[in-house]
């Protein structure tokens, strides 16, 4: 670690008091640094916490960092900090999230013809999570509604952007053809 002592010690104490992700740019700004210092201080907390002695990581979510719980130590705080079953979706709901994450954006009616049942009811449940929402509408007769992913659901599955999902295989793709076209 180098004599970026104070900086990163102030770039941890707004981390901590911020309760979303933080990009570069509102990090200098907060703390009167140049994007350099905090690219630093940055660096000297990951090092810092990927000693097995830190319950916390730097994650980065939405092109922003924020302070998180170390992965393995979220079971652990469950009961305490929230209910067992709050983050899990059940696989209806899952499957139809994973359709709006990448094809987003996405219609009800285009959701419908890939799971082969209506999507009202995980489409209200998604939004009421705020994993999901209104993008839009569709440029076709009748302008129905698109749907696309969150600042939450990025958050929740502990990723930057939409471009960080898993990749498809050949045979999942199959899956998502969509009037005769892979979307």
């Amino acid at each position: 670690m180098n004599n970026l002592q104070n900086e990163t010690a102030l770039i941890e104490a707004v981390l901590f008091m911020e309760s979303e992700s933080s990009d570069i740019s509102k990090l200098a700004k907060i703390c009167g640094f140049t994007k350099e210092v905090v690219n630093e201080a940055l660096e000297n907390l990951k090092e810092r916490y990927i000693s097995e002695d830190s319950g916390l990581e730097l994650a980065w979510i939405d092109n922003g960092v924020m302070l998180s719980v170390k992965h393995k130590y979220i079971e652990n705080l469950k009961d305490h900090y929230g209910k067992k079953n709050e983050g899990k979706l059940s696989r209806a709901a899952m499957e139809t999230l994973t359709i709006i994450a990448y094809l987003q954006p996405i219609t009800k009616a285009e959701i419908k013809e890939l799971r082969m049942v209506s999507p009202d009811n995980m489409i209200h449940l998604l939004k009421a999570k705020n994993f999901i929402k209104e993008t839009g509408n569709k440029d076709v007769p009748g302008k129905p509604i698109q749907y696309g992913t969150t600042k939450d659901f990025l958050k929740h599955f502990r990723l930057n952007t939409i471009a960080d999902l898993p990749k498809f295989n050949e045979s999942d793709m199959d899956r998502f053809e969509l009037e005769g076209e892979i979307r």
